[in-house]
């Protein structure tokens, strides 16, 4: 039967349900075996119509079909047989034996033997497993139970458990639109015609009462007159209302569906394991199950969810209360573990021991190594993955019954036991909030160490919390909920005030990803049936309606640029999808391949380095490259995972956090991670914690382990003005070196080039000097811009000696250029491009430049070199450009007016123009978190810039040395530190941290006066150094909690003899994407320098301790003389 006449039969059986033809409805489903009815099933079986429920199953599998229907038939008969027993009616039960029963025994004869033997039974209860039977109609409602799961189990009622969501009346709907169209077809139109039958087509008669032919079989028929509708049958007319204008963002998602192909499954057996469902995104859990889309709350549900173990086995076997009867096993094949690319974090470095199941988890967005837990019994747990110390534990526990709702206090009183559906950090890791089971949602404050607090307790659904996230609507940080209820809220986070509460889906809600585009914010959301839904922030309803692939669980996430859109799902025989969505056009781009036939759970993913997707799914870790639908490598973790393990990736993705059997969480890493967690390996268990607000103790912890100063994420700057919010918990580590005072910190000097591995790149052209430099995002490559608007391109190639194709100083690149020859040159200046002001901005992905070199802006491809268009000529003339982080259609452009132009490449327009300097930009930072743009210029002075309407919140000049006036021009570079919050500023006399919501100076490191001034500085990429260059040649390395020195490069290292006492000195500094202590400079002579640590040491020097010079918090009136400890002798 073709898929079209299989509709039909759905759309005949709703027609015959909603004229209450019972009787022949449940004929035509069981004769056509589309549709199982759950609901019919269920009343069958609690009447005891035992021979109208083996009539209706006939229809859909027989006896020996399969273990699982072979069980189906053996309850209800074994039922059957008990009933008879338990009414002493001997005949019949003897008779239910051999007819029913007998078939059983060529499988199980022993079991045949022991049913028989109850006939010898006064009371079969007598028989110890029968012993808890109690009456018939309790009897059957637990034997319901079983057959329940093993029908959603059994692979022969795939597709047949749900019936496809219908309009009502769809069938009149159809033939109201038939007669519609037959209708314009008319020769002579009438309006009001008169429907008079079915049987044949529809026809005005003409004007004379002859019988017009009919449209169908008149081939020679004209152009359609626009004649008026006719009446409608009932009140199912064929036209729809007009839709509302949706932004552009979402208006792709309005349109038809994808014509891309993507399997959509419509129902099938639930989750065979525990509960399980994206991290990161979102919680694990199993949702309810979808009978004739009846949804019961998780009140109903939960405990059986939640206690249910994982494996086939306990699906298909008897319950305690029945006999046993055992069959053959299915042997579980595993995909064997691939070799992983070097970037992926395959090596297991931590097991963690939760004590009860992990359900979601989330690391830190700024401390990495710290994760959050919660489990299935409520629990919270707060880790230390770096020295495996569990910081927090903390029970379920409502912190104030009597202001819950009476719905709420009689589930806790009914089943106290809750779970955590899910647990996420806010953006600045300051909050972090846990979606309960039922009704409830907490947030806690969290100030770093053991200091967690509570914040908000919000009484939040009816039913289960499934799913929570943070958005700043308006600039105000709000908590998103979903639950059982169908419903989506927005709550203030700081006062737990209800903002907005959307309305529409017609199943509970799943799951809600929070997003930013194009100036609009938006909620996507997920319900049970497999619908999307898209929310603007104005209570004006759904914008979107589209159907997910699995048609059941989905999750959300975009990459973590937040350029690209993918969605995980489950459907609910377990099979289980990763597709990517084009926005645009609201379809499936791609269908991503490499599932398990059937996945035992609800497959949660997680997406990291905007390059990689991971799931979990048949006991291991599946690895995708976001550009290949091929499965790229798979990871079983050594063993011991979850049959659909729970995942999460921390921020850079050199961690993986995996739950495994035994309530274990494997911390799986990359050689980052590695790194990152090594700073731990050395801490004593005996150490005493460092008060929490102490930055002297803090430093004294990383002067005594330069790595924890190197890859551990740096210590919150608040701290230093005394606000320990952030301020995450340091354990001093006890060394032999620490305790030994005789051995006093000195300042690590680099003068030999055999103390440094340092690199001059080669040079097939030359130029005079470099102007701007930058890694690619990947890390396998270096851009440079030289003063005469030419670019230079070097690139390392993967081969045996660099097996990873990264940057590294110990293997040359090659000058890249394509086979063309062509170069990527700037329009440069009329007059002298020498002195014009170099810029360029790169895209996330790599793939295109901006640039500017005095003349109009370029867009170059990177890999062609070709300009693909220029735009802005001058004047003004661009002096930085930075691309949105959000959209890279939105560039900010800083101009040699002092103006700032927010520029939207796609529609060429200026968006805005923002004035607030008095001399040309020289730097622009955007912060994610806090939606702000940071501009620094040639004044001196920086500026905060909401980015939202782009006014301006605040201003500063920066302090100058006393004796230089203001009005001198020196460019002011800024830079935001990992956290989003903080940022760093650069001016040739001093390097500042700047707190930017108070625009406040954390700390400041001053140059000085007969020092050479600092030409460039830049933080490492994970922000825990500053790399400094001045104009003497020095280069300098910084702490960035305290703005420390700890290592100087001296000229002598890398420049030769001939060149280190002339005027060669870095103009630029960049640092690596992924590798903490790699940098590179660009010189005066135009060349290009790459440096690492010697591999014996694999650091840049080591951190001063606190005792060796001030540690206190911001310089509220910085001097420009230091001590000698800081300053760099030259």
């Amino acid at each position: 039967m073709s898929s079209l006449s299989r509709e039909l039969v759905f759309l005949i059986l709703q027609f015959l349900d909603e004229e209450k033809f019972k009787e022949t409805v449940h004929k035509l489903e069981q004769e056509s075996g589309f549709f199982f009815n759950m609901k019919y099933f269920e009343d069958e079986v609690h009447n005891g119509n035992w021979d109208e429920v083996e009539k209706y199953l006939s229809g859909f599998t027989k006896v020996d079909d399969n273990r699982y229907s072979m069980k189906i038939f053996f309850e209800i008969r074994k039922q059957k047989y008990l009933e008879a027993l338990d009414k002493h009616d001997r005949p019949k039960a003897v008779e239910i034996l051999v007819k029913d029963l007998k078939v059983f025994s060529t499988f199980n004869e022993e079991l045949f033997k022991e049913i028989t033997q109850l006939l010898t039974l006064e009371n079969f209860r007598e028989n110890e497993q029968l012993s808890k039977y109690g009456d018939t109609k309790s009897a059957r409602s637990i034997m319901l139970v079983e057959l329940k799961k093993l029908i959603e189990a059994n692979p022969l009622f795939r597709d047949k458990l749900q019936f496809p969501t219908l309009r009502n009346s769809r069938l009149r709907t159809l033939i109201n639109q038939s007669l519609n169209w037959q209708h314009q077809l008319c020769k002579n139109p009438r309006p009001n015609p008169d429907i008079k039958t079915l049987f044949v087509d529809h026809s005005c008669g003409p004007p004379n009462g002859a019988r017009a032919p009919s449209p169908v079989s008149n081939p020679l028929l004209g152009g359609l007159p626009k004649a008026g509708g006719f009446p409608p049958l009932g009140a199912h007319g064929p036209f729809q209302p007009t839709a509302s204008p949706v932004p552009p963002p979402l208006a792709g998602w309005m349109s038809s569906p994808s014509s891309v192909p993507h399997p959509a499954v419509s129902a099938g057996p639930i989750a065979l394991g525990g509960p399980s469902i994206p991290a990161a995104l979102k919680h694990p859990r199993t949702p309810p199950t979808n009978p004739a889309l009846d949804y019961p709350s998780a009140e109903s549900e939960h405990v059986s969810k939640r206690t249910r173990p994982m494996g086939i086995s306990e699906e298909v076997s008897l319950g305690v209360n029945m006999l046993p009867m055992s069959f053959p096993g299915q042997a579980h094949g595993h995909s064997p573990a691939f070799k992983a690319p070097d970037d992926l974090p395959k090596t297991v470095a931590r097991t963690l021991t939760q004590g009860s199941s992990p359900m979601s988890m989330d690391f830190h967005p700024i401390k990495q190594t710290l994760l959050l837990v919660g489990t299935n019994v409520g629990d919270i747990g707060l880790w230390e993955v770096g020295s495996r110390e569990r910081l927090v534990q903390k029970t379920f526990k409502v912190w104030d019954i009597s202001k819950c709702s009476m719905p709420l206090q009689a589930a806790l009183v009914k089943e106290p036991v809750v779970s955590v559906n899910r647990v996420i950090w806010s953006p600045d890791g300051s909050l972090f909030g846990v979606a309960y089971s039922r009704h409830i949602v907490q947030l806690y404050s969290y100030h770093g160490g053991e200091d967690m607090r509570q914040h908000l307790e919000i009484d939040a659904h009816v039913g289960g919390v499934n799913d929570i996230s943070f958005s700043t609507p308006n600039k105000q940080l709000c908590v998103i909920t979903c639950g059982d209820d169908k419903t989506i809220k927005v709550w203030d986070a700081a006062t737990g005030v209800k903002r907005h509460t959307f309305e529409g889906h017609e199943a509970p809600v799943y799951s809600v990803c929070p997003h930013y585009k194009e100036n609009i914010q938006f909620i996507f959301s997920t319900a049970l049936d497999g619908k999307i839904k898209a929310w603007l922030y104005d209570n004006m309803g759904s914008r979107v309606d589209y159907d997910a692939p699995g048609r059941w669980c989905t999750t959300m996430a975009y990459s973590a640029d937040g350029t690209r859109l993918f969605s995980c799902g489950t459907s609910k025989d377990g099979e289980s999808y990763i597709v990517e969505w084009n926005e645009s056009e609201g379809a499936v781009k791609r269908t991503y391949q490499g599932f398990h036939k059937r996945s035992l759970g609800v497959v949660q993913f997680d997406t990291t380095k905007n390059r990689y997707l991971a799931a979990g799914d048949d006991f291991s870790i599946k690895f995708w490259d976001m550009d290949n639908v091929q499965l790229l490598t798979a990871i079983d973790g050594d063993g011991g995972l979850q049959a659909s393990p729970r995942i999460r990736f921390n921020k850079e993705g050199s961690l993986l956090a995996v739950s495994g059997n035994e309530n274990v969480i494997k911390v799986m890493a990359n050689s980052d991670g590695l790194r990152l967690l090594h700073t731990f390996e050395n801490v004593s268990s005996e150490s005493s914690k460092p008060a929490i607000n102490s930055l002297a103790a803090a430093a004294a912890a990383a002067a005594t382990s330069a790595a924890a100063d190197r890859s551990a994420n740096v210590v919150s700057i608040q701290a230093m003005n005394g606000d320990a919010r952030n301020m995450v918990d340091v354990k001093p580590v006890i060394t032999e070196e620490s305790n030994d005072k005789s051995k006093i910190w000195k300042l690590t000097e680099v003068s030999e080039p055999s103390q440094c591995r340092s690199l001059r790149l080669p040079e097939n052209l030359r130029v005079a000097k470099i102007s701007r430099l930058i890694f690619t995002n990947s890390g396998n490559a270096i851009l440079a811009l030289a003063s005469n608007a030419i670019h230079l391109l070097w690139k390392w190639q993967r081969n045996e000696r660099n097996a990873t194709g990264k940057a590294t100083a110990s293997l040359p690149p090659q000058q890249w250029q394509p086979a063309s020859g062509i170069l990527m040159t700037n329009d440069a200046a009329e007059n002298n491009p020498e002195e014009a002001v170099p810029c360029f901005a790169l895209s996330k992905n790599d793939s295109y430049v901006m640039s500017a070199s005095g003349g109009k802006i370029s867009l170059f491809n990177m890999m062609t070199f070709k300009t693909m268009a220029t735009f802005m000529p001058p004047p003004p003339a661009a002096t930085f450009l930075a691309f949105h982080p959000q959209d890279n259609n939105i560039i900010a452009i800083g101009m040699d007016d002092s103006t700032i132009q927010i520029y939207n490449v796609r529609v060429d327009e200026v968006k805005s123009k923002l004035k607030g300097h008095s001399k040309r930009i020289t730097g622009l930072a955007f912060s994610n978190v806090l939606n702000v743009l940071v501009s620094s210029g040639a004044d001196a002075q920086l500026c905060v810039w909401n980015t939202d309407g782009w006014e301006k919140q605040r201003s500063k000049v920066l302090p100058l040395p006393q004796g230089r006036p203001n009005t001198a021009p020196s460019d002011t570079r800024v830079q935001f530190h990992q956290d989003q919050a903080h940022f760093l500023v650069v001016h040739e006399t001093q390097l500042a941290i700047y707190e930017t919501t108070k625009l406040e100076c954390m700390k400041q490191w001053p140059v000085r006066e007969s020092s050479a001034p600092i030409t460039h500085a830049t933080f490492s990429c994970d922000s825990q150094l500053v790399y400094a260059s001045f104009m003497d040649a020095t280069i300098c390395v910084f702490s960035s909690a305290n703005l420390r020195l700890r290592c100087r490069v001296n000229p002598s290292a890398y420049l030769p003899a001939s060149l280190s006492n002339s005027n060669v000195n870095p103009l630029v500094i960049a640092a690596h994407p992924q590798e903490p202590n790699m940098f590179a400079v660009g010189l005066s002579d135009g060349g290009v320098h790459i440096f690492e640590p010697v591999e014996s040491e694999g650091k840049w020097g080591v951190a001063p301790p606190a005792e060796n010079g001030s540690a206190n918090g911001a310089v509220a009136a910085p001097s420009v003389g230091a001590s000698a400890s800081d300053q760099p002798q030259r």
